[in-house]
């Protein structure tokens, strides 16, 4: 378990473009067989990934980082299969098959957790602390809630389908869902805000190698940019405005966690106020 400290927004403008990636830039999420994962003080915010190939299960270990006697112990965990292909998550005594897209959340106390594929399925995970539990749930995009916005013309026609939210499935904190765009549209999260009490992680997925998405991170008035590949996730601390636009259209997962799930509870900042 790697680990990413809590920033400043006063920090910002001492970053040159390596400093940057390093604080909120998460890349090799997706190792071969085996789950790597990155634990943020932001908010503690844990991401991983895993590509599992050999048809062998991959265990979810707790990492010593946790102090805990298995990782969700005291946390809850979203999983979107992020991959081409179908593939397999056991939880307990119960197995899930995960489509491209579909979305697991797992309660917590939950202890025994562990993914399988044949080298198609890629599983993205972001995990809250949690106070309580709740049943763990499988959905796929027909079972999510989907808002149509932006259009053609403004280049970001897209579909969010929101999951895990205080509407939808049941969490403590985990906010979650699965963003597209539509072919031809490259902006994301138009206009772009900020949500003070919450942290924010982006998950692009869907892009060819030799594709890229600029992410706009930073205070609105001093901003700054990432770029980002396929499989590469965001930080976005909760002083971050968080947006993009790609070379081509792609998807994204986004997941907040902190003191609400309202997911309206946001602040906007127009494009016309970027600086």
């Amino acid at each position: 378990m790697r680990t990413r400290y809590a920033t400043n927004p006063e920090q910002i403008p001492t970053f040159d473009t390596e400093a940057l990636r390093s604080h909120y830039l998460v890349e090799d999420l997706f190792p071969t067989d085996r789950v790597d994962t990155v634990y943020s003080h932001e908010d503690r915010l844990v991401v991983g990934g895993v590509a599992p190939q050999t048809g062998t299960p991959v265990r979810l270990e707790s990492p010593d980082a946790l102090r805990a006697d298995f990782f969700l112990q005291r946390r809850e965990a979203g999983v979107v299969n992020v991959g081409t292909g179908a593939g397999v998550v056991d939880v307990d005594d119960t197995r899930y098959e995960l489509a491209p897209k579909d979305v697991l959340y797992i309660g917590r106390g939950t202890r025994n957790i562990s993914f399988n594929g044949s080298g198609e399925a890629a599983f993205y995970l972001v995990s809250t602390p949690a106070h309580a539990s709740h049943p763990t749930r499988h959905a796929t995009l027909a079972d999510a809630t989907p808002v149509s916005l932006g259009e053609q013309r403004t280049s970001n026609e897209r579909t969010i389908y929101k999951f895990i939210h205080d509407e939808g499935i049941q969490s403590c904190q985990l906010v979650l869902g699965v963003t597209e765009l539509a072919a031809g549209s490259m902006w994301n999260t138009m206009p772009a805000h900020i949500h003070d009490r919450r942290t924010e992680v982006y998950l692009y997925f869907g892009l060819e190698p030799d594709q890229r998405v600029v992410h706009l991170m930073g205070e609105p008035h001093q901003t700054r940019n990432l770029i980002v590949a396929d499989q590469q996730a965001v930080i976005s601390p909760c002083w971050s405005i968080h947006c993009g636009f790609g070379t081509a259209n792609y998807a994204f997962v986004w997941a907040m966690g902190g003191e609400n799930t309202d997911y309206g509870d946001v602040v906007p900042a127009p494009i016309t106020q970027l600086r």
